[in-house]
């Protein structure tokens, strides 16, 4: 049964419609990511399943109660914001305690509940501590445990590491998996990092102009993205997007004539000769062929230009050209290629999706 669920929810700003009938469920203990570019309408869901704005219209309802018309105060919910929002005046202890102390919660009580929250983000020797004193990833670590001391049905984060740099940005992200993990907390957490979306979510709803694109784990969203929009969107770098047409089976890329590559069964049965479609491969199947995986069933070897060589460390991203057009492969990081030479490139074809480019959506 669903534990949170958003329906058919409506959001008009003036004359512009924001969000335009969101439909979304999560189950108890799920890990539910927004995400999407910006502008997108992500943050403005967030706000209003808190209630700090009022939905046009649609209904808002957590463990079978209907929280639309609640004050923030009574839907027991608390947010984790980006900023973090933290008294100055007060220590990490008082900052953490206060939501307590407002619901009238005894001394003994509060500070025995901050001493666990404390253990939990391994804080306990920043209690007496301002936020001035703190790093910008103990102040998130902070404001994480305000929201958690106070054990809300809902834990709601609005984009909370985008202050932080790079490498902070990969301990607190790691923290607040850890988090989920030992508490089993009900999150709805909002991103525009889609590197955060597939690490930390166990459902992710892809959001565009308002509405929903495509809701599914991390693995549907990745592997079987419901239109071109996803598909370009969650993944970096993007999946190689390659226009072809329908030829006896296969599938022709690369100009008029075309490279013809034999697709697997599933994949064209059902189409017609002729029909203009985009092959959709992720840069990682699409290989050097001593990467090539030995059970894959359908594979083609190309040879192209190679205009780009981008080392990173664990693998390298080659960029392959052929008539025109371009993509991206990831091959093994000590592979010898440089611009300008030729390059045999090995498709997996099996991992390859199919869109129509008339509607943008998948086709199979």
């Amino acid at each position: 049964m669903s534990f949170l669920e958003i329906k058919n929810i409506r959001k008009k700003i003036g004359p512009n419609e924001i969000l335009k009938g969101i439909d979304i469920e999560l189950e108890k203990g799920g890990f539910l990511v927004l995400v999407g570019p910006s502008g997108c309408g992500k943050s403005t869901l967030l706000n209003v399943i808190a209630g700090l704005l009022p939905q046009t219209s649609g209904d808002i309802v957590i463990d079978g109660q209907v929280v639309t018309d609640l004050h923030p105060s009574k839907r027991d919910i608390a947010m984790v914001f980006q900023s973090y929002a933290l008294y100055p005046n007060m220590t990490v202890e008082e900052n953490i305690a206060f939501a307590l102390e407002m619901r009238g919660v005894e001394k003994a009580q509060r500070e025995a509940a901050v001493k666990q929250v404390a253990k939990t983000l391994q804080i306990e020797h920043l209690l007496k501590r301002r936020p001035s004193q703190l790093s910008g990833g103990q102040r998130q670590r902070v404001a994480m445990g305000r929201a958690l001391v106070r054990q809300p049905r809902v834990f709601l984060f609005d984009e909370p590491l985008s202050n932080l740099d790079a490498k902070l940005r990969v301990e607190v992200r790691a923290e607040i998996k850890a988090l989920h993990q030992n508490t089993n907390a009900t999150i709805v957490y909002v991103t525009h990092d889609q590197i955060e979306a597939m690490t930390l979510a166990t459902k992710i709803v892809v959001l565009k102009e308002g509405t929903v694109q495509q809701v599914g784990t991390p693995a549907d969203i990745y592997n079987r993205p419901a239109n071109l929009f996803v598909a370009d969107f969650m993944g970096s770098p993007a999946m190689n997007m390659l226009k072809g047409k329908v030829s006896d089976g296969g599938i022709a890329l690369f100009g008029s004539d075309g490279i013809k590559v034999d697709m697997p069964p599933s994949v064209t049965t059902s189409l017609p000769d002729g029909k203009e479609v985009i092959l959709g491969l992720r840069p990682e199947a699409i290989s050097d062929t001593g990467l090539l995986d030995p059970n894959v069933r359908s594979v083609a070897r190309i040879d192209a230009d190679v205009t780009m060589v981008e080392p990173t460390g664990s693998d390298t991203f080659v960029t392959g050209k052929v008539d025109g057009a371009t993509f991206t492969a990831r091959t093994r990081a000590d592979v010898h290629v440089a611009p300008g030479e030729k390059f045999t490139f090995a498709f997996n074809l099996d991992k390859a999706v199919v869109f129509d480019p008339q509607t943008g959506n998948r086709i199979s």
